[in-house]
């Protein structure tokens, strides 16, 4: 259902400001108010439990100790020691390693609302052909979650194409700013899909696929959100 010129550039700013008090931009504009240590060990623990299932063989040791200690520093607000140790682990021979420490550093930069200092470290973990998939594929979400006020809506949708499908790990996040991307760019249609295929998923976040319900009825398509505590 196409909306009036005027009402669309209303609803989107509502859905902007939406988004924005609830996921993405949340993320970069608001960490430095919330328990930083707890979502930044969230982030890695996700990233390290994919990489544990694909590589068994990967060795704990000293380095796995360090990471934990760090992660445990920002938790208590010890930015400065946990930083020293994340970038030494950020030079591990171990990709694991490096790819956590190195999305801890960049999740750190988001604290400190250098956005352009935390999207140049997402997009160098995302374009490291030696790390595990997994990781890079974080990184391209949360690169383009910081850099979304200021992408053109079609580099959004070509960026986050391979993850905005259902059933990705990161489909709740990579296909609401696909979604709102489409809306930018006056493809309510396409918008809509992507909100009803949020909200039948059930790996993706409950307050996702809540919201994508109720926009997927303003754009058109009634929808029966899945049930499940989501994933990403």
């Amino acid at each position: 259902m196409a909306l009036p010129p005027q009402t669309n550039e209303a609803f989107l700013r509502e859905v902007d400001e939406q988004v924005r008090l609830d996921t993405a931009a949340r993320f970069w504009k608001r960490w430095g108010r919330v328990l930083i240590g707890a979502v930044v060990a969230g982030l890695v623990a996700f990233g390290a439990y994919l990489w544990w299932q694909s590589n068994r063989s990967a060795v704990a040791g000293v380095e796995g100790e360090k990471l934990s200690q760090s992660l445990d520093d920002l938790g208590e607000n010890r930015p400065q020691k946990a930083e020293t140790e994340l970038k030494s682990l950020s030079t591990s021979a171990s990709s694991g390693y490096r790819a956590s420490a190195a999305l801890a550093l960049a999740a750190s930069m988001l604290a400190k609302n250098d956005m352009k200092g935390a999207a140049q470290a997402y997009a160098r973990i995302a374009a490291d052909p030696s790390i595990a998939q997994p990781f890079r594929d974080i990184a391209v979400v949360r690169q383009t979650a910081s850099e979304f006020d200021t992408l053109r809506p079609e580099r959004v949708v070509d960026r986050l194409k391979q993850l905005a499908i259902s059933g990705q790990p990161w489909f709740g996040s990579a296909g609401e700013m696909t979604a709102i991307a489409y809306m930018k760019m006056n493809k309510n249609r396409e918008a809509a899909a992507m909100f009803a295929a949020m909200a039948r998923d059930e790996g993706v976040p409950e307050s996702i696929r809540s919201r994508s319900v109720q926009l997927a009825s303003v754009l058109g398509v009634d929808v029966t959100p899945a049930a499940g505590k989501g994933r990403n």
